[in-house]
């Protein structure tokens, strides 16, 4: 009997390779459940197939060589499990654990992918909180302050981006476990703004943080307006996309609100998290006219606001997702942007629940702008190349000052 075909490849030959490329595909399993469930959802459901031979080679390494079983530590599982993730190369691709400020902020912004356990894990109502103040650190033997939420308890208090922070109450800083069971209260922050100098101690009252609403509060908190050659130059920070409310408020603030006066915005970019509508830029750089509705009781309501006036954006590692698509769009409608490159992590992602409750974000989609341009990887250069040393900045910014510079010159151009 002859072999049916497709193409001129026998239907035979195809299903043997076909067959082979699904069993090359079957990592072993470890019987560790959280790893195992992470590395299923991964094959399941990252975008890039031809990453997938490497990642399932890393999970035989890892079962095989370390060993990897269900009587494995915690550390050893943790390990294991970002091991085997970074082998692919990819950014929208981490496991976050419940000790971290990025798992809480995270499923805030997955709040609808993980939406049937939500009640369960944030009682009674689902909304994602957690005990903080507002600040975010990186530890390379030493930890540093990198980012302070606008309006945050950490700014009110006068944390400044750059501070060592040394302990707090006593104990060493944990991103959470520091604060937890504290709201209300005050907690004694042991920071050093200068290398070598005497420590400082900073009260800050501990608050009940809910991510987006946080991020919407940071946005407007943000905004400022400055004088300089008698020419005014607002400011606005984009924390984030994701939040529902966020676009918004900067709408407002432009059209009606504090910045509706300036000459010129700086928006800084330097956020946490990207999100938000592929168009966001258009903010800035759309087409479309300013409309608003105005109804018979002379109440307006705006439908659609175009900022028409000089813009020059911040920029850094910072911009990630999202945010660099925005970042692309105000480069290529001759926006300057000003610090250094942007993340180079722009991917679709989506996340889901581990069985341990940790969360695992995938990249389940690549992001091709135009005809073909990737920024994963890449990144958005700026115009105006400024770096920021983070140790010991004591509220020194090179950049923001950088953007000052750079929209008088403009303003002075005309």
């Amino acid at each position: 009997m002859r072999a049916r075909t497709v193409g001129s490849l026998p239907l035979i030959l195809l299903l043997f390779f076909t067959s082979g490329r699904a069993l090359a595909l079957e990592p072993p399993r470890s019987g560790q459940p959280v790893f195992d469930r992470a590395v299923e959802l991964t094959v399941d459901n990252f975008h890039d197939a031809s990453a997938l031979d490497r990642f399932v080679a890393a999970v035989r390494r890892e079962i095989e060589d370390v060993p990897l079983t269900a009587k494995s530590s915690q550390v050893e599982v943790d390990k294991a499990i970002d091991t085997v993730l970074a082998s692919l190369g990819a950014s929208h691709t981490a496991r976050f654990k419940r000790d971290t400020i990025d798992y809480f902020e995270l499923i805030d912004i997955f709040r609808f992918a993980v939406r049937n356990d939500m009640r369960r894990l944030f009682p009674p109502d689902g909304e994602v909180n957690y005990a903080g103040i507002g600040m975010v650190t990186q530890s390379n033997g030493q930890r540093f302050v990198t980012d302070v939420y606008d309006g945050s308890p950490a700014d009110r208090a006068g944390i400044l981006v750059g501070d060592e922070i040394l302990s707090v109450d006593g104990a060493p800083y944990r991103e959470v476990e520091s604060f937890r069971d504290k709201v209300g209260r005050t907690v004694e922050v042991r920071l050093r703004r200068q290398p070598g100098a005497v420590p400082i101690a900073v009260k800050v009252t501990v608050e009940r943080l809910r991510p987006l609403r946080t991020f919407e509060r940071a946005i407007e908190s943000s905004v400022k307006v400055t004088e300089h050659d008698g020419r005014r130059i607002g400011y606005v920070r984009l924390w984030t996309l994701s939040t529902e409310d966020g676009l918004d408020i900067v709408a407002r603030e432009l059209a009606t609100g504090r910045l509706k006066d300036a000459d010129g915005v700086i928006v800084d970019l330097r956020g946490r998290w990207g999100g938000g509508p592929a168009d966001a830029a258009e903010l800035f750089v759309g087409d479309t006219p300013t409309f608003r509705l105005i109804s018979r009781g002379g109440k307006e309501t705006l439908a659609n606001v175009r900022w028409r006036r000089p813009v020059v954006a911040i920029i850094d590692e910072g911009a990630r997702s999202g945010l660099e698509l925005f970042a692309y769009a105000l480069k290529m409608n001759g926006i300057p942007l000003v610090g250094t490159r942007t993340a180079g992590a722009l991917l679709a992602g989506r996340a889901y629940l581990l069985p341990d409750d940790s969360l695992l974000e995938l990249a389940v989609s690549d992001a091709v702008i135009d005809e073909g341009l990737r920024l994963e990887g890449r990144g958005v250069d700026p115009d105006i190349p400024v770096p920021f040393s983070l140790p010991y900045a004591a509220g020194k910014d090179p950049q923001f000052d950088a953007a000052i510079e750079e929209m008088r010159r403009i303003l002075v151009k005309g």
